[in-house]
């Protein structure tokens, strides 16, 4: 059974989650501030972390940041702003997903499962797929079981590809969860990021080309 911290500070829409994610079949610990959190973080294992952003003694975006120091957690951020910058924060400090408020707890509910199910296949070493690994730890990359060498911002790109087979990926969303929201608007840096994974790859690449809005990765047979 997979265990969900909740960390909103509204204690209405707090006992919400907890109650609907329980009837789901979670485990759920639900605490109201930033502080709590991370004390919980450090004492036990959790599965997913729903994060709100506007909490109390630690924001959101600082709980984040420091749960990042030392796990790959994954993370879920639930809050009311909804602007292309905050989001954009929130993906640069590696969460998994951003979620506006107000949101349909069925649709929360099936965004958790992806994200659990995303997470939890890739193992918490290694991500396989066909004949190319990913060691997460060591960021390296093997193909047919020989080493390539590929730099860390080309295996992050590949990474987020692999994590998503069959999906269209966007080269604003890769730039997003990247980089700096500086860059946001020069997405030609992905186009070549790509062709240099692409050479790397040789016949392992499964890498597709959506024109005009970015790239997918091909599901390997």
């Amino acid at each position: 059974m997979s265990h969900i911290l909740i960390v909103e500070d509204n204690l209405d829409y707090r006992e919400l989650l907890q109650t609907f994610l329980e009837s789901a079949n979670y485990m759920v610990t639900a605490v109201e501030n930033g502080a709590q959190a991370l004390d919980l973080v450090k004492q036990h294992t959790f599965d997913l972390v729903l994060l709100d952003l506007m909490i109390p003694k630690i924001d959101g975006y600082d709980v984040c940041k420091m749960i990042r120091k030392d796990s790959n957690i994954p993370i879920i951020m639930l809050t009311a702003l909804d602007s292309e910058l905050h989001q954009i924060r929130g993906f640069d400090l590696r969460i998994d997903d951003y979620i506006t408020k107000p949101v349909s707890m069925q649709i929360l509910l099936h965004k958790v499962a992806a994200v659990l199910r995303r997470t939890s296949t890739k193992g918490p070493d290694h991500l396989i797929y066909g004949n190319i690994s990913l060691d997460l730890k060591g960021h390296t990359v093997s193909i047919l079981g020989q080493k390539v060498d590929f730099t860390l911002r080309e295996f992050e790109i590949l990474l987020e590809l692999l994590q998503t087979p069959g999906e269209v990926i966007t080269r604003k969303t890769l730039i997003s969860k990247l980089w700096d929201y500086d860059f946001y608007e020069d997405t030609r840096i992905i186009d070549t990021h790509i062709k240099n994974i692409r050479k790397k790859l040789g016949a392992e690449d499964y890498i597709e080309t959506v024109r005009g809005v970015g790239y997918k990765l091909q599901k390997s047979d």
